[in-house]
C-alpha cells in the first residue's frame, strides 16, 4: 500500500487541500501502477512558527503577519 506524507505551512484551504490529495492520488497510481483504493494521502500542517527556512522562521520571512501561504 503506497503512503504518502505532505507536510504543508498551515493555512490553506480545504479544497485545495483536497485537489493535492486527488493530484497525488493519480500521479502515484500512474507512476507505480497501484491501484487508487491502496493509496493512502496524509497532509501535515505545520505552524508558520514552526516551519524554519535559512534560520528563520516560515512567519519572519514573510513579514510576521501570520501569512502561510
Amino acid at each position: 500500500m503506497p503512503f504518502v506524507q505532505i507536510f504543508l505551512i498551515e493555512g490553506r484551504p480545504d479544497d485545495q487541500k483536497k485537489k493535492i490529495i486527488e493530484k497525488v492520488t493519480d500521479a502515484l497510481a500512474d507512476a507505480a501502477a497501484a491501484p487508487r483504493e491502496a493509496i493512502r494521502v496524509i497532509i501535515q500542517e505545520i505552524p508558520n512558527t514552526q516551519w524554519g527556512i535559512a534560520g528563520k522562521t516560515a512567519k519572519e520571512l514573510r513579514g510576521g503577519d501570520g501569512a502561510s501561504q
